[in-house]
């Protein structure tokens, strides 16, 4: 989830709208980032299930020992990387040192995906096979484009620590195609608030998943991944 103001997407999500969120939806944990990494800490210090993620923007001098300070804080449990609005190539040789950094404290990393021309799924795939060992988290799983959501599929069917998430995706039978084919590794996203939670988790429910699988998609597989299960 995203906090803060967005006019050109005509919404917004505050503190109170966040802490409204968690209650109206009953979540037990979400994920909250902003590249305002500081006022995201102030969210989520505030708010018992909010966790934050570090925007990680590889083009700001000193961002992986900012990265490395924030990730001490015992609620930021990932990094997000938007390559798009930030523009970079997701491989660029400015990134590697920050995945090093993750690889090294197991810490999984957002990157968006969808879209041209420095998110399609192929370039940041040049990415994981640099760094086999990174747990990369394929926002949107390609969002819009079917190509791009089969090729999602595909890069995590290859490479084992690569996980789907399935917000803002319109089609609700890939999740459960993706589930057949990387099991555990597809994660619910709500994007809020671009997306609605109310939408987002009924994509979940009526993507031809049984109940144990729509319950591992919205729960299981993120609490097994951010929290080990805890």
């Amino acid at each position: 989830m995203h906090v803060g103001e967005f006019p050109l997407f005509n919404v917004r999500l505050d503190a109170e709208g966040l802490a409204g969120i968690f209650s109206k939806h009953q979540i037990d944990a979400g994920m909250v980032f902003h590249p305002n990494n500081a006022m995201v800490r102030e969210v989520i210090e505030g708010i018992e299930p909010a966790y934050g993620f570090y925007w990680a923007n590889p083009k700001q001098p000193g961002f992986v020992e900012e990265a490395a300070t924030f990730l001490d804080h015992p609620k930021f449990l990932g990094v997000k990387m938007h390559p798009l609005l930030d523009g970079y190539h997701p491989n660029d040789p400015l990134v590697h040192p920050l995945i090093e950094l993750l690889v090294e404290r197991d810490i999984p990393v957002l990157i968006h995906c969808g879209h041209p021309i420095f998110t399609l799924p192929w370039s940041i795939e040049e990415l994981i096979v640099n760094f086999p060992e990174a747990k990369v988290i394929l926002g949107h799983m390609g969002h819009g484009n079917i190509i791009y959501i089969n090729a999602c599929i595909d890069i995590a069917d290859r490479h084992p620590n690569v996980y789907l998430e399935t917000s803002g995706m319109p089609e609700h039978a890939k999740i459960a195609a993706a589930v057949e084919r990387v099991g555990h590794r597809v994660l619910y996203g709500s994007d809020a608030p671009f997306h609605d939670p109310s939408v987002e988790m009924l994509k979940v429910k009526v993507s031809g998943l049984d109940d144990a699988g729509v319950q591992a998609v919205l729960h299981d597989n993120a609490q097994r991944l951010f929290f080990g299960g805890r």
